[in-house]
């Protein structure tokens, strides 16, 4: 240990004014606030945090709540990893027991223990954990990626003949829900309300409580339904796990699951999105073959993670992390952004990362994110499928107008407006045809550029399927089609 760094729950003048005192975030050695003025920009926040106190820092959370912030990638495994040091138990944290969280804290709903196995430990952790990912493994991912593409060809057909589109309220906001009911087993539920109470239950507005409540809703509904009628989805198999859970303990998971999902895979969707049409470089090694979209997305992992940090883990014990005294019951905020550009591991930020999948971006340990795969194959099949569609599609403002909402949790692009030449619409269950382009342009062509009449609109919104011309007898066995479009179909159909 190193005697001379002070612990977060010292009341030593020297580590600063008691907490609540105005004098917190002023000047250098005292805690920065990750809210209000002091965070106006969390990325730039989190670098002098790094100057100042290197890989762990302290700082305060609303209403000045203390708290450490791990900065190092190092250390950010270390203790996600470490669990015989680190709890997801609330219940542990020092100013929770002390009554510095009150019940209305704006940061309680990500705080606040609840049986589900994000924050269980030990033999209730395996028995929940256990549920849940004997549920995920049930799901058929050749299936998943169907679905994915006929919601992804469904979207892009909404706006595909006006020329012009928002890829986050009209894109990225709407595929990983769609998605995700059709997973859970209630694709009836999807449709413009429940996406729109996702994003309220999340943001923490006034109505958050009522949209959290619908979706809820809606869960319950599920749950009943599945319990009286298992049939073959994530629900029926979380049910009818040996585990036993509850109906409670299914309704809970089943929220852990959406939530978790939809906003992590809508923050990851429009960031790498942002990348393709900002970044020259990025989208001149997807058009040259350079880089697979599959490669493209781990690259957005690390320089733009769906979370930014996740409230929080709990020290049992006293300890040493990243050079600071943290005492039991310290909190610490897991970050993976931060963490993601530690110096160490990433000397140039402007290298590429390609190849290597060690980000911070789905955490690690007994607690890394269960349905990691799920998130990359919305964002895999999105992405090619959408550009795909638009190979000409292209930033429709200046870079610098793009805003972002920022929280402790997250950094949520607000907008991506987009232009493009009108494209016909296609049959949504069929993949996506490569379309063309009336000439050179700097966006990517996704696929082999075609001048046949893929580019040609079609009488109706939906185009009936294509006749494909009869494949060429074969013997022995069954006779199957040949070249690369008719394979692709046939993967898209399942057969």
């Amino acid at each position: 240990m190193t005697s001379e760094s002070p612990s977060l729950s010292d009341t030593d003048p020297a580590f600063g004014p008691p907490p609540g005192c105005p004098a917190h975030g002023i000047g250098p050695g005292v805690p920065h606030r990750l809210y209000g003025p002091d965070a106006a920009d969390l990325g730039d926040l989190y670098e002098r945090l790094r100057e100042e106190h290197g890989a762990v820092a302290p700082a305060l959370l609303h209403e000045d709540v203390p708290m450490w912030v791990v900065l190092g990638h190092a250390e950010n495994l270390h203790m996600v990893r470490s669990s015989s040091v680190y709890t997801r138990d609330s219940r542990l944290w020092t100013p929770l027991a002390q009554g510095m969280v009150k019940p209305d804290h704006p940061l309680m709903p990500h705080i606040a223990w609840q049986p589900i196995c994000s924050h269980a430990e030990g033999d209730e952790h395996q028995r929940l954990r256990a549920a849940v990912t004997a549920a995920m493994a049930t799901i058929d991912h050749r299936s998943m990626r169907r679905h994915i593409g006929r919601y992804t060809q469904g979207l892009v057909n909404s706006f595909c003949e006006r020329g012009r589109a928002d890829l986050v309220s009209q894109f990225a906001e709407h595929l990983p829900m769609a998605v995700m009911c059709e997973i859970l087993g209630m694709s009836e539920e999807y449709n413009d309300r429940m996406v729109q109470a996702a994003r309220d239950a999340l943001k923490g507005t006034e109505t958050a409580i009522q949209s959290h409540a619908y979706v809820m809703d809606a869960l319950s509904r599920l749950t009943t339904r599945r319990r009286a009628r298992p049939e073959d989805d994530f629900t029926s198999h979380l049910i009818t796990h040996p585990a036993g859970l509850t109906d409670d303990e299914v309704r809970e998971h089943l929220r852990l699951v959406l939530f978790a999902a939809y906003e992590a895979t809508a923050n990851l969707l429009a960031n790498a999105l942002r990348m393709v049409l900002t970044e020259p470089g990025f989208r001149a090694q997807l058009s040259g073959g350079q880089m697979t979209v599959p490669e493209a997305i781990e690259q957005s992992l690390w320089d733009e993670p769906p979370f930014s940090t996740v409230l929080g883990y709990f020290a049992k014990q006293d300890t040493e992390l990243g050079g600071q005294r943290i005492r039991k019951g310290d909190g610490l905020l897991f970050a993976p952004a931060p963490g993601n550009l530690d110096p160490r591991i990433r000397p140039d930020l402007s290298a590429s990362m390609q190849g290597n999948r060690s980000h911070l971006a789905f955490g690690g340990g007994p607690h890394e994110c269960p349905g990691q795969d799920i998130g990359r194959a919305i964002a895999d099949v999105g992405v090619d499928a959408l550009l795909m569609r638009l190979p000409d599609v292209q930033l429709n403002c200046a870079e610098g107008e793009l805003r972002w909402r920022s929280s402790i949790a997250s950094r949520h692009l607000v907008s991506l407006p987009v232009r493009f030449e009108p494209k016909p619409q296609q049959d949504v269950d069929l993949p996506p045809r490569p379309m063309a382009v009336s000439a050179p342009h700097s966006g990517r062509q996704a696929g082999p550029r075609r001048t046949d009449q893929a580019a040609t609109p079609q009488p109706r919104p939906t185009p009936a399927r294509p006749v494909l011309p009869e494949p060429l007898p074969a013997a022995p066995g069954p006779v199957r089609p040949r070249g690369f479009w008719r394979r692709l179909l046939h993967w898209w159909r399942g057969e």
